[in-house]
């Protein structure tokens, strides 16, 4: 059973950090491309950034610069490193895992961790 736990989520103001964590289990983690993804109240659910199992990582323009996203294999843990928060980052953060095998796509989310942005 695959399960991808969030933690790291709060309050914070404009211009302040927060780093998620997300610890998956069940799953060959080396083999995933893992993510974050946000949805913010009445908008549909975004990327945010990804990075593949080789460390390749990508972000979303709107935090590109802000954010880092990071993963330790040996750990099986997949981290975002959010700067320079603004309110319009303010979302529930979910983790994303994927894999595609013989034409089949893997995909796998984490509950959610509810990130704050005041002004």
């Amino acid at each position: 059973q695959v399960q991808l736990v969030e933690s790291g989520g709060g309050l914070v103001q404009a211009g302040g950090s927060l780093r998620l964590s997300c610890a998956a289990s069940g799953l060959t983690f080396g083999t995933y491309l893992m993510g974050w993804y946000r949805q913010a109240p009445g908008k549909q659910r975004e990327l945010v950034a990804t990075i593949s199992n080789g460390g390749t990582s990508k972000y979303n323009d709107t935090v590109q610069g802000r954010f880092t996203i990071s993963r330790d294999n040996s750990k099986n843990t997949v981290d975002l490193q959010m700067n320079s928060l603004k309110p319009e980052d303010t979302a529930v953060y979910y983790c994303y895992a994927n894999r595609r095998l013989f034409g089949q796509n893997y995909d796998y989310w984490g509950q959610g961790t509810q990130v704050t942005v005041s002004s």
